[in-house]
C-alpha cells in the first residue's frame, strides 16, 4: 500500500466504497481480512483487528506504528446511528491495540443537520440567530457537537468529509479536532465533467451556459465553480428563497444577482446545491427557470439522500438531468433512483478521495493517468442511449 503504515477498513466488511478507496490507495489486502465485525448473541457489536491466533507476542500492540483509516458511508442495511456506533468502537479498538493515529473518512458527515442547539452559544453560525431559529432547536441536543466529541473520545484524530454545508459544523469540528478537520469541496470533479461530457452544450468561452445558485448559502460555491470553469461568457444567476411553511418556499431572483432571468433565455442552466432531501426547493427553482425556455436544466448536487417524496418530486419535467456524487452510495441502487434513473448520472469519487487523502497525509501520490472518478449511468438515461447509438453509427461507418 501507498505508505505501508496505513490500513484502510470500513465500518462494515463488505462496504464497496471502502474497498474501492483502499484499492485506489494501493492496499491489496482485502478490507474484510483486516478486521472482523463480530456480533455477539445479544446483538452487541465487537470489532476485532485480525491477528495470527498462534502469535502470543505483542498482545494489544499489533497495530503499533500503524495508522488506521476508517471509511464510513451510509448503508441500506443499517441505520446511520448503528454505523456511527460501529465507527466509535472500531476507532477505540484501533487505539487500544496500539494504532498511532485513527483517521475517519466520512464523505457525508453524520448529524450535520443537527448543527446547533436552542441557545445562541450552541453553534457558531454565519448569520445572527433570531428567536425563530432558536425555537427550531428547542428541546433537542446540539448533536453534531456530541458526535464530534464522541469521535474524539473514541480515538479518532483526524476527520475528512466532502462538501459539508454547515458553517457551524465546520467551525466546531475544526475546534474539536484541533485543525485536523478537512472539508473537501469537489470543484475539480464537477469542472472536469462539465467540460468533458455532453451534459450541457455551450459555445466558445461558455456562451449559452448559465450557472445558478438556489440561495445565498450556495453563492460562494457556484462563484468558485464559475472561476474554475474558466468560461468567461458563462453567466451566473443567484436565486432567493423565502420559507412560507414547513415545506413551502417562494423562489425569486435575488436582488444581488449579476444576471436576470431574461438574460439567460435559451441557455443551458446548471443549478448547484450541496444536498437534497424533499426536492421542493429545487423543483420550484427549476420551474422558475423553465419560464424563460432554457435549453436544458441540470441539477448538480453532492449529497443525494432524497426521501421517497423527494424522488417523486424530482421526476418533474422541470429538471432535465440530475448530476450527483456517491457520497451516499445507496444512490447507485436503481430501486433507490426509481424513475429518476432516466435522468440521473452518478460520479463515483473513491479515487478522488484517495488522492486527497494521500495529499493530506503527505503520502506519495497515486497514479492519475485516468479519470478522477468513475461514471455510473442507467441504460435508461437518454445520454447513455445516445452514446450507444453514436458507437453503433461509428462501427457502421468503419465497415463501409
Amino acid at each position: 500500500m501507498t505508505g505501508s503504515q496505513y490500513l484502510v477498513v470500513g465500518n462494515s466488511s463488505d462496504d464497496p466504497f471502502a474497498i474501492d478507496v483502499a484499492f485506489a490507495m494501493g492496499q491489496r489486502e482485502d478490507v474484510a481480512d483486516l478486521i472482523s465485525m463480530k456480533r455477539f448473541a445479544n446483538s452487541e457489536f465487537c470489532p476485532r483487528f485480525i491477528s495470527d491466533e498462534q502469535d502470543f507476542t505483542d498482545i494489544g500492540a499489533k497495530l503499533r506504528g500503524k495508522s488506521v483509516i476508517i471509511v464510513s458511508t451510509s448503508s441500506l442495511a443499517m441505520s446511520r446511528q448503528s454505523l456511527a456506533m460501529r465507527t466509535l468502537m472500531i476507532a477505540r479498538a484501533a487505539k487500544e491495540n496500539g494504532a498511532s493515529e485513527v483517521i475517519l473518512v466520512e464523505p457525508d458527515l453524520y448529524y450535520s443537520a443537527q448543527d446547533r442547539g436552542p441557545r445562541p452559544d450552541l453553534g457558531e453560525t454565519s448569520f445572527t440567530r433570531d428567536q425563530h431559529d432558536l425555537k427550531k432547536f428547542d428541546g433537542q441536543p446540539f448533536t453534531a457537537k456530541l458526535y464530534a466529541q464522541l469521535l474524539k473520545l473514541a480515538g479518532v484524530d483526524r476527520v475528512l468529509t466532502v462538501h459539508n454545508h454547515s458553517h457551524s459544523v465546520t467551525r466546531m469540528f475544526t475546534d474539536v479536532f484541533e485543525g485536523k478537520f478537512h472539508n473537501i469541496i469537489p470543484y475539480d470533479i464537477y469542472v472536469d465533467y462539465l467540460l468533458n461530457s455532453n451534459i450541457v452544450n455551450y459555445g466558445k468561452d461558455g456562451t449559452g451556459l448559465a450557472l445558478c445558485a438556489p440561495d445565498k448559502g450556495a453563492r460562494e460555491f457556484v462563484q468558485e465553480m464559475s472561476r474554475r470553469l474558466n468560461l468567461p461568457k458563462a453567466k451566473f444567476v443567484l436565486l432567493d428563497k423565502v420559507r412560507t411553511g414547513e415545506r413551502k418556499v417562494e423562489i425569486t431572483v435575488h436582488a444581488e444577482s449579476e444576471w436576470r432571468l431574461e438574460d439567460i433565455r435559451g441557455h443551458d442552466i446548471v443549478l448547484f446545491d450541496d444536498m437534497v432531501r424533499t426536492g421542493s426547493t429545487v423543483v420550484q427553482s427549476c420551474q422558475l427557470l423553465k419560464q424563460i425556455n432554457p435549453g436544458k436544466t441540470v441539477f448538480a448536487l453532492t449529497h443525494f439522500y432524497a426521501s421517497e417524496e423527494g424522488r417523486v418530486k424530482m421526476a418533474h419535467t422541470a429538471i432535465d438531468e440530475i448530476l450527483t456524487l456517491n457520497t451516499i452510495p445507496t444512490v447507485l441502487n436503481r430501486d433507490i433512483q426509481g424513475r429518476l434513473r432516466k435522468k440521473m448520472v452518478v460520479l463515483k469519487i473513491e479515487k478522488w478521495l484517495a488522492l486527497n487523502l494521500c495529499a493530506i497525509l503527505d503520502l506519495p501520490q497515486i497514479s492519475t493517468n485516468d479519470s478522477l472518478y468513475a461514471i455510473d449511468m442507467s441504460s435508461k438515461n437518454l445520454r447513455w442511449k445516445h452514446k450507444i447509438w453514436l458507437s453503433e453509427q461509428l462501427k457502421t461507418l468503419n465497415h463501409r
